[in-house]
């Protein structure tokens, strides 16, 4: 059974041998559960010339604590597309490394990629799945979005996706925001978003938005530099997925900082 997956699906084929193993099949005792596990918040994209670009905060909380500075949110999905989430931190993290195996064992088994569409047909899937945990409090929504190596013009080949709870997908235009301090950094976007940005200029972008739901949002952290540390950015282009380095998000962090000494509005 083992060597003979006999489906595409990983998910499908961990429903059959190993139910449990799935986040959303696990039972739960009644009652809400939300303020029980570390929530991961923030998460911004923005579609740009030739790619888009994704970047998370680093900070989980529960209740009104801070339970994680430094997590992790942004990751690579597979070789053009990346994953953010928000909501329950654990199951959130679980889910995002399914969704990659999900993503390798098809690729694997069929011998060639997915569409853009058809990962974020998938994903949304996988969230569906978690409905009953979700309805308990543990919800995980996360944020979708890569380079489309369909499209017919590669300057205008990133895209987003975003889902509802229930796992409805929607692709997104030019920019969008998910988890508590989402309210502020789209708001942020909205005004400073234009079609055609570059790369490094969504890249600053990303950063400031997120840098204005801190702002607003005590669920999310802003540039920590103090403790050197900076939200996670990463690119998905036609040369693939890329994360900035440290000292690369450090430099534009400092700088959004600085800026934001002599203009604290932007």
């Amino acid at each position: 059974m083992f060597t003979n997956a006999g489906t595409s699906s990983f998910t499908t084929f961990l429903s059959r041998v190993a139910p449990e193993m799935l986040p959303g099949r696990r039972p739960l005792p009644p009652g809400m559960a939300a303020d029980l596990a570390p929530h991961a918040t923030t998460i911004v994209a923005i579609v740009a010339a030739g790619g888009v670009v994704m970047a998370g905060d680093r900070r989980a909380t529960m209740g009104n604590l801070i339970a994680q500075r430094d997590i992790e949110k942004v990751h690579p999905a597979d070789a053009y597309s990346l994953v953010g989430i928000a909501g329950t931190a654990g199951i959130g993290i679980e889910l995002m490394r399914l969704f990659q195996v999900e993503l390798e064992h098809y690729e694997k088994i069929e011998g060639a990629m997915l569409s853009l569409d058809g990962k974020a047909n998938r994903l949304a899937s996988m969230i569906r799945g978690n409905l009953g945990a979700a309805m308990q409090g543990l919800a995980v929504i996360p944020l979708f979005a890569g380079f489309d190596l369909a499209a017919s013009d590669p300057a205008r080949a990133g895209r987003i996706f975003s889902f509802d709870v229930t796992g409805g997908p929607y692709e997104e235009t030019g920019y969008d925001a998910i988890g508590s301090g989402s309210l502020f950094a789209r708001s942020a976007l909205k005004k400073r978003f234009r079609t055609g940005l570059s790369i490094d200029d969504a890249v600053r972008l990303a950063v400031e938005a997120l840098y204005d739901a801190a702002d607003d949002d005590t669920a999310t952290g802003g540039p920590d530099l103090t403790r050197k540390i900076y939200p996670v950015v990463m690119t998905a282009t036609a040369e693939g997925t890329h994360r900035l380095t440290d000292a690369e998000t450090a430099a534009i962090a400092e700088g959004v900082v600085s800026g934001r000494m002599e203009n604290p509005g932007g």
